[in-house]
Order: C-alpha cells, then sequence, then structure tokens
C-alpha cells in the first residue's frame, strides 16, 4: 500500500459532521463497538460528537444503543 495511507499502526483522526482530519498518519481505526481495525480506505461510518469510528451501519447503530441516543 501506498500513499495517505501506508503507514502500518493506528491512525488519529478527528471526526468531523461530514468528513475527518487525519492527525496521525496510519492505515486504519478501531471500532468503538467490535473493536475490529477498520481500514481508512473502508472508513465510511463515525460519530463526531464522540469521536468514535464504526466499521458498519449496524455498529454505528449500536453505538447510539450505547450512547442512550437511540
Amino acid at each position: 500500500m501506498t500513499g495517505l495511507f501506508s503507514s502500518q499502526g493506528e491512525a488519529k483522526i478527528h471526526f468531523g459532521a461530514s468528513d475527518f482530519t487525519i492527525m496521525e498518519t496510519g492505515s486504519y481505526v478501531t471500532c468503538a463497538v467490535t473493536g475490529e481495525r477498520i481500514p481508512l480506505e473502508m472508513l465510511r461510518y463515525w460519530n463526531a460528537d464522540r469521536q468514535e469510528a464504526y466499521k458498519d451501519a449496524a455498529a454505528s447503530l449500536e453505538g447510539f444503543k450505547r450512547a442512550g441516543v437511540v
């Protein structure tokens, strides 16, 4: 892998409402619900208020449930 996501460690991300900013390079972030690694090129779900990443829509919903939002 080359380019922006080529570093092998976990990236440090700041999540915004519609995009995210890479604060420290890495190749993945960790799902807040499942603990699974999410390659940055596959990252589609996150919560800006809680600064959490989710591997998919189901994990995102579970994150909202855990936070008492749903």
